[in-house]
């Protein structure tokens, strides 16, 4: 019969994961039982190895004692169902017009297709998720979202009135995940479709947490030469935003993190989603690989104490 065998490191590759594991351990420590809300999108939503390896990272933060949050996004997935169907997509502003036959394929796909997809990986890689839409519970009370200057009808897309975490409150307490689709219900009783990013950052404030992590298909936050800035206070970013150097698509999600931030969240996170166990990196290295924003100058480095 042949005998077991399993691979060894050598020398080198030793003490480099010592390293690594020596490294994770004051962040560990410093973290265990603090929430952490992570805004799942873009790439990371869509390659296979990165998703997985997504769903990895959220279950090992759960095991070593972190209270994980997940609210995603789905924009791609709901772009290629309405094309199968024939329905014709229309943005303003970066935001897709949402008729009723439209709301009712978002809350499939987010509420059920991307939902269900993300519990299935997190609990494969042993974690213990529960999905959630904003109207489970009355998570998320919605409002209509009117343009500034009233130009047209975005039709059933919404912004985040109010946060009732009591649901997600208790599923931390029972060691379970939250995954959440940022679907609200209006006093109207209508649904609507709400920005990820907005609703993580209302979430992480409702829930005191201690980062919200935002995921995307960027580096982080680059200054004007185009080389990454790591860690910022609020008064940096918004010198960056008044000379023109954080501008476009990087401006709401910039200003959803610097809300979390001024609501109490200690820190946020803008996260290279395109790098593999980008979450893991930026929570439990030195270096990250994102940008960290925080209150004060020490707060920003992100070196635990």
């Amino acid at each position: 019969m042949e005998e077991n065998k399993r691979m060894s490191l050598d020398p080198e590759q030793a003490a480099r994961v010592a390293r690594v594991l020596g490294e994770a351990l004051p962040y560990i420590r410093r973290f265990a039982g603090k929430t952490v809300v992570i805004k799942y999108g873009g790439n990371a939503m869509t390659d296979p190895a990165l998703k997985s390896g997504f769903a990895r990272d959220i279950a090992l933060m759960k095991l070593v004692g972190f209270n994980p949050v997940v609210v995603h996004g789905g924009g791609p997935q709901i772009g290629r169902v309405l094309e199968q169907v024939g329905k014709r997509t229309e943005f303003i502003r970066g935001m897709r017009v949402t008729d009723a036959e439209t709301m009712d394929v978002v809350e499939m796909v987010l509420g059920g297709l991307v939902n269900k997809e993300i519990v299935n990986l997190i609990n494969q890689h042993g974690g213990r998720a529960v999905g959630l839409t904003g109207k489970d519970g009355g998570l998320i009370t919605a409002r209509k979202l009117t343009l500034d200057d009233e130009t047209a009808d975005l039709g059933f897309v919404g912004e985040v009135a109010d946060i009732d975490a009591r649901i997600v409150r208790r599923l931390e307490a029972d060691d379970f995940i939250p995954v959440i689709a940022p679907i609200g219900v209006g006093t109207d009783g209508k649904s609507y479709n709400i920005n990820a990013d907005l609703v993580a950052g209302r979430i992480a404030s409702v829930l005191n947490a201690e980062k919200l992590m935002l995921l995307t298909n960027t580096p982080g936050v680059l200054d004007g030469d185009g080389h990454l800035l790591t860690g910022l206070t609020i008064e940096q970013v918004e010198t960056l935003i008044a000379d023109g150097v954080i501008h476009g698509g990087m401006l709401p999600k910039i200003q959803c993190a610097l809300d979390a931030v001024a609501d109490g969240v200690t820190a946020a996170h803008i996260v290279d989603g395109r790098v593999d166990n980008a979450v893991l990196l930026e929570l439990f290295t030195d270096a990250g690989v994102g940008t960290l924003i925080g209150r004060s100058a020490s707060a920003a480095t992100g070196t635990p104490s």
